[in-house]
């Protein structure tokens, strides 16, 4: 499909923003798209001042908005070459549907999440830095520079689970109108979130414990009007609170317990399992255990007896409230927690809050505990073939997907009780999961139970918020969400309402740019939690690359040391050599330079050596490869060509003439030529002879002898090179012609 065309009015004052949400499973690609905040008039103290812009679907096809491909980019560690081929269906589908007169102005991001960070830290280094190359290399997306956070900076990296939350959190708020009204009026939105592997919370404590709470997040963000919102943000994750790898855990610790009660007459591995529908059989391997014998850690079958209420005593041990607390304040697995006030906090759970809930049940959105035991209790006790016999019926029905609604004709004619998209492995895991879910609610978070003894029996959960404000409560205290209208609750949508944000105008010019939460916080070293930072590039990591596929002959266990990187050093020195050779000679006449000028030197040497002596023609200018030296570089480059340096002498006093050598000459000094300016030397008995243009017609005579040895006196020893041999020969005694008229001389 071809992108839109530039003319198209959907385009007029568009910007686009790309996210690769690359997850454990596999990488999902979303469009998202906001109109242009310059191009939007806003009335100061208007309803559009007080809000933030408005993020929605970035492709005209709602349906187009999203592409994903399987399974996770962390499958990739051991072949990083091939990301991509793996990256290139998601970034085709973003240059179908983006404009390529938009490109160079849209930011893309692939942000990984918990497969990567799995990964050892070189792995994850050559991943982000083939997906950077490729992304850079493909496209003219907009791409941070490289950086601490990345190849490509903050555009390609790994985010903690911390920052999840956060993204999570700023998305339910804008869903839910939390960050608009003054800040008096203004209330947030609790967010909570549970995957396989882990469970995150994020929240803003009340006034009341806000000044007390420590290890709070800075979140800004900037309204239409250019008005700036700040937010004291608690968030944290609790690893191994996940579903899956709490039933792992569960599994381990069932396993162990049967073991420790084991009869000796009893030679089957059956163990009774509450959180399975009732005569449910499933063979696992226990991950985690506590030995008690041999066969704590060898596969059990585990039967189900179907009890809602024995799994959930079984699992609330899970939930280690016992460990102690190293703060006045802890909930789970002794992590810290400020207080939370649930009379005017309230929380939005997604993920599996709302899969448990829905899925299944069909109890998405206002949370009733009453309800929603009754109904896990019902499930549990099902005998399983009841429940896979009505899966099948149900999956024959085409119910429109997951709200249990029977469709026949393009019409509902009935309702059922799960929708087709639920697959085998969810029944199975369903009463597990929804005992859980009902223990990190109410016995880890501390949600309180809202219990109506005039019964609520018909109650269902869209009237759970009349219940609550009857009781004066208001909102209710937890519900499980999906979407709010058209957008997915994710955090790429609170990553992609930041980016937003950063291009309103602030009021003021002095204004701090709005950045990701985590590049407000000042002190790294001192925060909640730490960035994941791996290496960009290096030289361990290419090893690793390199070593499997050399023979173990050649490994460094059995070398002492590593043969990759010793080749490499031999390689860099082999190529230093190659590129240096050619200027061997120059690179020994920079060195002799230098050795020279960090020694003492001779006043007269220096002068001799500087060519500044004598009234002969300016040396040339020193050349390199054949073109004109700049003048900052003569010194490090002269001519190869020869300079000719004259000395012009004046002719010594009468006394010299005459053959009388017993009166020495006066010192030499340094003087400057009238005609050229440059410097000379003389004697002092010799300043009064000028420089004629005649010739006398007297035969020449020698120089007196003493006149040449003090002359020759001056020529510095250490003057070695062409220049200066010239010069020595040039003061070699000739005949001179001496004029009556002046009385001067002049050495030919």
């Amino acid at each position: 499909m071809a992108p839109p065309i530039a003319n198209d009015p959907w385009l007029r004052g568009r910007h686009f923003g790309i996210v690769i949400d690359a997850g454990s499973s596999g990488s999902r690609l979303q469009i998202y798209s906001w109109q242009d905040p310059r191009t939007i008039k806003v009335e100061k103290d208007s309803v559009l001042s007080t809000s933030l812009p408005k993020v929605v679907k970035g492709t005209k096809q709602e349906a187009d908005w999203v592409k994903k491909v399987e399974p996770g980019i962390s499958t990739l560690g051991d072949n990083p070459e091939d990301v991509g081929s793996y990256l290139r269906p998601l970034l085709n589908h973003a240059l179908e549907h983006i404009p390529p007169s938009l490109h160079r102005e849209t930011p893309i991001f692939l942000l990984a999440t918990a497969g990567m960070r799995l990964l050892p830290p070189n792995k994850q280094a050559h991943i982000l830095h083939e997906t950077c190359i490729f992304l850079r290399t493909q496209s003219n997306f907009k791409l941070d520079r490289k950086s601490p956070a990345g190849p490509c900076g903050s555009s390609v990296r790994i985010i903690t689970g911390e920052e999840e939350g956060l993204f999570g959190w700023i998305a339910v708020n804008y869903l839910m109108d939390g960050f608009t009204g003054s800040n008096d009026q203004r209330t947030t939105y609790g967010f909570l979130d549970m995957g396989g592997a882990s469970t995150q919370i994020a929240f803003e404590p009340s006034k009341e414990h806000r000044r007390s709470a420590k290890n709070l997040i800075d979140v800004r963000l900037r309204l239409m009007g250019g008005q700036e919102i700040r937010h004291k943000v608690f968030v944290t994750t609790w690893l191994g609170y996940g579903t899956n790898q709490a039933r792992e855990r569960y599994v381990g610790k069932a396993i162990s317990q049967f073991e420790a009660h084991r009869d000796d007459d009893d030679e089957e591995d059956v163990v009774e399992d509450p959180c399975l529908p009732k005569h449910l059989e499933l063979t696992e391997s226990p991950v985690h255990t506590s030995p008690a014998s041999s066969h704590s850690s060898t596969s059990h079958t585990l039967i189900g007896t179907g009890s809602f209420e024995q799994c959930l005593r079984a699992t609330a041990p899970l939930l280690n409230k016992s460990k102690p607390c190293p703060d006045t304040h802890c909930l789970m697995n002794g992590v810290y927690v400020p207080p939370i006030d649930f009379s005017s906090s309230h929380f939005i759970g997604i993920s599996e809050y709302w899969y448990s809930s829905d899925h299944i049940f069909g109890l998405g959105g206002a949370y009733d505990f009453v309800q929603y035991e009754r109904a896990a209790s019902e499930f549990c006790s099902r005998d399983w073939s009841d429940l896979v016999k009505t899966h099948e019926e149900e999956s024959r029905k085409h119910h429109l997907g997951g709200d249990g609604e029977i469709e026949s004709g393009g019409k509902v004619v009935g309702v059922g009780q799960w929708g087709p998209t639920v697959e085998t492995a969810r029944l199975q895991m369903q009463c597990f999961k929804a005992a859980w879910i009902t223990n990190v609610l109410h016995e880890g978070i501390g949600l309180p139970r809202i219990v109506d003894p005039g019964g609520n029996g018909t109650t269902k959960g869209d009237k759970v918020v009349a219940q609550a404000e009857k009781k004066g409560l208001g909102r209710p205290a937890f519900q499980s969400m999906d979407t709010v209208g058209d957008l997915a609750i994710t955090w790429t949508l609170g990553k992609m309402v930041v980016e937003a944000s950063k291009e309103i105008p602030a009021i003021s010019k002095f204004a701090k740019p709005i950045v990701d939460p985590i590049d407000d916080v000042e002190d790294l070293e001192d925060a909640p939690f730490q960035p994941i930072r791996p290496p960009l590039l290096s030289l361990a990591g290419l090893e690793d690359r390199l070593t499997p596929h050399l023979p173990t002959s050649l490994s460094r266990e059995n070398l002492g040391f590593s043969p990759v990187l010793f080749v490499l050093y031999v390689i860099t020195i082999l190529l230093l050599v190659f590129v240096c050779y050619p200027f061997r000679k120059r690179i020994r006449s920079f060195c002799l330079r230098a050795m020279r000028g960090a020694a003492k030197r001779d006043p007269y040497g220096d002068l001799l050596e500087e060519g500044r002596l004598g009234g002969g023609s300016r040396p040339a200018s020193p050349t390199m490869f054949g073109t004109k030296v700049p003048s900052p570089f003569r010194r490090f480059f002269p001519s190869n060509r020869p300079i000719n340096r004259t000395l012009t002498l004046m002719t010594p006093s009468k006394s010299y003439r005459n053959g009388n050598s017993s009166q020495r000459p006066s010192p030499t000094r340094l003087y400057s030529h009238p005609q050229n300016g440059l410097p000379q030397l003389a004697t002092a008995s010799a300043m009064q002879y000028a420089h004629v243009s005649g010739v006398s017609s007297r035969s020449p005579s020698p120089a007196p002898q003493s006149f040449m040895d003090d002359t020759q006196s001056i020529i510095s020893p250490r003057s070695r090179n062409a220049s200066q041999m010239n010069l020595a020969a040039s003061l070699t005694p000739r005949p001179m012609t001496m004029s009556r008229v002046n009385s001067s001389a002049r050495i030919v």
